[in-house]
């Protein structure tokens, strides 16, 4: 592999400065630290190809703890609406998409719930632009669908076609059908969708790749592993692209835990799991993690709440059995599910949004036996509305918070969509970062790419500020903001802890050489001046892979 020196830059690492300029790789590993550490190593250095950070911040690559890598692949080389501001924008890329392309279907997504009112488009707007070809858009976060008239056709749903118990559709006054699906409701399309070919998720999953290489990330989770939303089990990709030495970044799965699971099946589930994880392992593809979605998203109201949502006229069939949204597993299913994963030796990656469904996650969490419970690193990803009793369990239980920081803020799906049925005490408990810190949880970030950017520098920067960049909305609970070098920390060591990549996310002598060089200096500055910084350079195992 060589010698590589980059020089002329400010050294940080796993929350502090270090001294020097410089950082010398030899084979992959780091060598030295440091302008006098460098120079003692003068053979090494004197053949390294050098690349001159020009006073930028030199750091370790980020670990991204929970994308949809192969998903984003996909989306973003067919339809994606996702940078369309406005249902106008957003039907004027459809319609484009739609008069080139010749197919059975419209297959896309990207669209954002506050761009239409109630977060709901409807068929009729879809059917002008796209005519009697079946459309099927997910919306940004990926737990709804925009549906056409001939999807709803071809899926045969109608005004009797009942909601499933882990979703919803909605619905007019009559109860017909108005094209927007939530969650589980999905699944009634998605089997009569092309399928994604082996070809396809390969070219999506490597451009993927690419573009996270690129943004920084050297290493990443794949935050579902099996079928999802109308995407195939992205095993075979992974396994393909690594085997083929295709990709080259540190990357490992979680394997998708299905809803309909019950008491009964909870043994066949985990043996097929273990089949599944043995089988990746041969392939090198590490799924060792098992994915639990326990409830849905706020905005579309089937989080799970430990109080009733603040909806006027609140149709309870339409927001769980009570109104307080959906949890998708009994809490006594939620238990033997973890349990019985933890005791084969899976990590447990838990999705939690609402209160309640953080309280599930963690009450399972300790139903693990103290001696399984701490084998592995286990985390809840997203922890949006966490009551305050809730935040040092965490700590207590070892529980690593894994949060998508891009979210603390106020833009419109928060102001117009979420804040209105949460209320104004509920609202204050978002994203708490700052009290998980100081209750002693471990944190790490990942982006949820594409339910939004995999830049994890914006990211940081709302972690910081609590604001989207050159917004003048209030901060979203400005006292749970996180120092500049607590939310590098969280997408650097952090992540890598979590992930279970022991040497790597630091930079120190021995430490595998996988490192970012940034644009500018973003200590030096203004905090809302934070977005401003791109990473210019990319180094995985001691070879530059990116340039910004």
């Amino acid at each position: 592999m060589g010698a590589l020196l980059i020089r002329n830059g400010r050294l940080w690492s796993d929350g502090a400065f270090l001294p020097g300029d410089a950082v010398l790789a030899v084979d992959g590993r780091i060598a030295a630290v440091g302008a006098g550490e460098v120079l003692a190593r003068t053979d090494d250095a004197a053949g390294a190809l050098v690349v001159d950070a020009r006073g930028g911040l030199v750091h370790p690559g980020f670990a991204d703890a929970h994308v949809h890598a192969a998903m984003a692949g996909i989306e973003m080389l067919g339809l994606d609406v996702s940078g369309a501001h406005g249902a106008e924008a957003c039907l004027a890329l459809v319609s484009a998409y739609a008069g080139a392309h010749d197919g059975p279907w419209i297959v896309g997504g990207g669209w954002h719930m506050s761009d239409y009112e109630g977060g709901t488009p409807t068929a009729a707007a879809l059917d002008a632009v796209t005519g009697d070809v079946p459309a099927f858009l997910v919306n940004a976060d990926h737990h709804g669908a925009w549906v056409n008239t001939a999807a709803l056709r071809a899926a045969g749903i109608d005004a009797a076609t009942p909601d499933p118990e882990d979703g919803r559709i909605e619905r007019d006054a009559t109860g017909a059908p108005t094209g927007t699906l939530h969650e589980g409701a999905m699944a009634l399309v998605e089997p009569y969708l092309p399928p994604i070919t082996a070809e396809a998720a390969r070219a999506g999953l490597a451009a993927a790749a690419s573009s996270l290489l690129g943004f920084g990330v050297t290493a990443w989770q794949e935050a579902i592993v099996g079928e999802y939303g109308g995407h195939r089990d992205a095993s075979d990709a992974y396994g393909d692209l690594l085997g083929s030495g295709g990709l080259a970044a540190r990357v490992s799965g979680a394997l998708w835990v299905p809803r309909d699971v019950t008491l009964a099946t909870v043994p066949a589930m985990v043996a097929d799991l273990v089949r599944r994880r043995d089988a990746n392992a041969a392939r090198g593809f590490d799924t060792s993690t098992a994915k639990i979605m326990v409830d849905g998203v706020a905005e579309n109201r089937t989080a799970a709440m430990h109080e009733p949502y603040l909806v006027d006229g609140c149709d309870c069939a339409r927001d769980g059995a009570d109104g307080r949204g959906i949890a998708y597993f009994g809490r006594e299913v939620l238990a033997a599910v973890v349990v019985a994963l933890a005791a084969e030796g899976f990590a447990l990656h838990l999705h939690a949004i609402g209160d309640r469904a953080v309280t599930d996650a963690l009450d399972a969490i300790e139903a693990i036996p103290a001696a399984d419970r701490t084998r592995r690193r286990h985390h809840i990803a997203h922890v949006q509305v966490v009551d305050p009793a809730d935040v040092p369990r965490f700590a207590a239980l070892g529980v690593t918070v894994n949060a998508q920081a891009l979210w603390a803020r106020n833009e419109a799906q928060m102001t117009e969509l979420t804040v209105p049925i949460l209320g104004e005490r509920r609202a204050a408990w978002q994203y708490p970062f700052g009290s998980f810190l100081r209750a002693g949880a471990a944190l790490a970030m990942g982006s949820d790419w594409p339910v939004s950017t995999p830049d994890p520098w914006q990211a940081i920067h709302t972690a910081v500020t609590r604001r989207e960049p050159g917004s003048d909305a209030p901060p979203l609970n400005p006292g749970e903001a996180l120092t500049l070098a607590e939310a590098l920390r969280a997408y650097t060591a952090g992540s890598h802890g979590l992930l279970g990549l022991d040497g790597s996310g630091v930079i120190e002598v021995g430490a595998r050489a996988d490192l970012c060089v940034a644009s500018r200096d973003p200590f030096d500055g203004d905090p809302e001046e934070i977005w401003t910084t791109r990473t210019a350079v990319t180094v995985l195992g001691g070879e530059v892979v990116a340039r910004g």
